[in-house]
């Protein structure tokens, strides 16, 4: 069967931040989050940057017959070297990069490509899966067997970054392809949300605020209440039935 997407997105700068480096674009087929790091507003340039080459494959891609894997992975890797090339203009950028989590549908199935520690999950049927693993210092610890998941979360290295979209080079994102059901619900975001919010307050949300810009601000209000010591950027996503869809694209963030 297949489904359009109803759709909303939203990004604060959040209540200890000055300026916003996330940036997110959300289109009837593309989903992304993305969140710059870097001083002399680089992790602007880096987020904005990486969401302009998403838009503009976004807006190339035949309507039927893609390959969502390789289009997406594709465009992860030409806003990698744009980064480079930007970085090669300015020393001060140099070190900038930026986290990049993005869904491509087809209508049937969807892409998802991952680096950093930005997140996607999965409402379905009622139960709540996190789509892709932080590429972080403390989840490696993790899945070492080194420390416990808990202590993960409040270890004080937690947001130490191991493998981002830089301008260091290329870097391969985690990718995976996955068959789109009715009545699924994603959630991407940055970490500015998970930060504070664990996985019970974000089933709660996701589960019982049907409307998706509601679920949007609900969880960037909660987020903003519960001490978020980062922007907050939130992308929710309904499949739904051919016709039920939207077609306003939102770019929020950094460069919108």
């Amino acid at each position: 069967m297949k489904h359009n997407i109803r759709y909303a997105a939203g990004s604060d700068v959040g209540r200890r931040r000055e300026q916003n480096e996330d940036a997110g674009y959300a289109s009837p087929r593309l989903l992304v989050v993305a969140d710059g790091m870097g001083g002399h507003a680089a992790g602007e340039l880096a987020s904005s940057s990486a969401i302009a080459v998403m838009r503009e494959m976004d807006g190339t891609l035949p309507e039927t017959g893609c390959d969502l894997e390789s289009a997406l992975e594709g465009a992860v890797h030409e806003a990698a070297r744009r980064l480079v090339e930007l970085a090669d203009l300015d020393p001060a950028r140099r070190g900038m990069g930026t986290t990049v989590t993005a869904m491509l549908f087809d209508g049937y199935r969807f892409a998802l490509a991952h680096l950093g520690d930005s997140r996607g999950y999965l409402l379905r049927d009622g139960a709540l899966y996190q789509m892709t693993k932080d590429h972080t210092l403390v989840q490696s610890m993790v899945d070492e067997g080194r420390i416990t998941e808990d202590q993960a979360a409040v270890h004080p290295r937690r947001s130490m970054v191991l493998r981002v979209l830089g301008s260091e080079g290329r870097a391969e994102p985690d990718m995976a392809l996955r068959e789109a059901e009715p009545d699924d619900r994603y959630l991407l975001c940055s970490d500015g949300l998970t930060a504070v919010l664990g996985p019970e307050v974000l089933h709660e949300v996701l589960t019982t605020v049907a409307d998706p810009g509601a679920a949007v601000q609900r969880l960037i209000d909660l987020a903003n209440q519960g001490g978020s010591p980062d922007n907050v950027t939130v992308i929710v996503a309904d499949a739904c039935p051919p016709g039920d869809g939207d077609s306003i694209v939102y770019r929020v963030g950094a460069g919108s």
